[in-house]
């Protein structure tokens, strides 16, 4: 196999109806196979593990962090074919709001060697574009330091809850330095996707009670290609996007997933 697929997706912790969005959410994820998929408002605690209940008899290995604490917390997961070799939570700056936002890291022990993951959640408010500023600055911060160039392009997923057009968006892809040192993740989407981008979508029922913008916020980045090729963006495509067999949909945002060279 010549190529890495990634997945992500907003899971809406355990908005109603869960069970049936469960049994959607494990049979799509089913369908599309994902090598790595990285879950964003995953719940765990008081006997409650929803990264686990979605991953259970599938085949993945679990790292979940949070960086709240209340009994039963709420953060990003990462679901892996490959064993996870370590894991770590770093949070993120919250620019005097009361959110408390972080990225999860895990390496994984894939068979093209060590594989650097990270998946996060950023603020979520539309006129919050300056916290998620910082936050951005800080993941790519983070990443930098705990994924040296030499190793395989570390893959970035996650809700960023910006549009490609945003200053936090344009940061990732080097097209601003926000002030200081510029940086670069592919989108995948944008280079190589194919069909209907948006992922916060009013053909989803969940999505259209919020009365939101239809939106592009959630993405697949890799760092990359390097000097051999690995870490090329070769297709994308939006995900999660229908009802399951039982008419429910996913949550009330779509997936993304990807295919990058390895």
């Amino acid at each position: 196999m010549d190529r890495l697929r990634v997945a992500t997706l907003n899971v809406w912790n355990r908005c109603d109806p869960w069970e049936q969005r469960l049994a959607t959410i494990r049979e799509q994820l089913s369908e599309l196979g994902p090598d790595v998929i990285g879950l964003q408002e995953a719940l765990c605690g008081e006997g409650f593990d929803q990264a686990a209940a979605i991953a259970e008899g599938l085949g993945y290995h679990v790292a979940f962090g949070s960086t709240r604490g209340e009994p039963i917390q709420m953060g990003n997961a990462i679901l892996s074919r490959f064993p996870v070799l370590r894991s770590e939570v770093i949070a993120l700056p919250d620019g005097g709001t009361s959110e408390r936002r972080c990225l999860v890291h895990a390496v994984l022990d894939a068979p093209m060697g060590p594989l650097p993951v990270f998946v996060t959640h950023l603020n979520w408010k539309l006129h919050e574009g300056h916290v998620r500023c910082l936050q951005v600055r800080s993941v790519a911060d983070a990443v930098k330091a705990r994924a040296p160039i030499h190793g395989f392009p570390p893959v970035l997923v996650g809700d960023f809850n910006a549009e490609p057009g945003a200053d936090e968006i344009r940061f990732l892809g080097g097209l601003t330095g926000l002030g200081g040192p510029c940086t670069y993740f592919a989108d995948c989407f944008a280079l190589v996707g194919e069909g209907e981008g948006v992922t916060f979508s009013c053909g989803n029922p969940f999505a259209a009670q919020n009365r939101e913008p239809e939106r592009r916020i959630d993405y697949v980045f890799v760092r990359g290609p390097d000097a051999r090729g690995r870490g090329r963006p070769l297709s994308a495509r939006r995900c999660f996007d229908r009802p399951g067999t039982n008419g429910v949909f996913a949550s009330d945002h779509y997936g993304v997933v990807a295919e990058v060279s390895r």
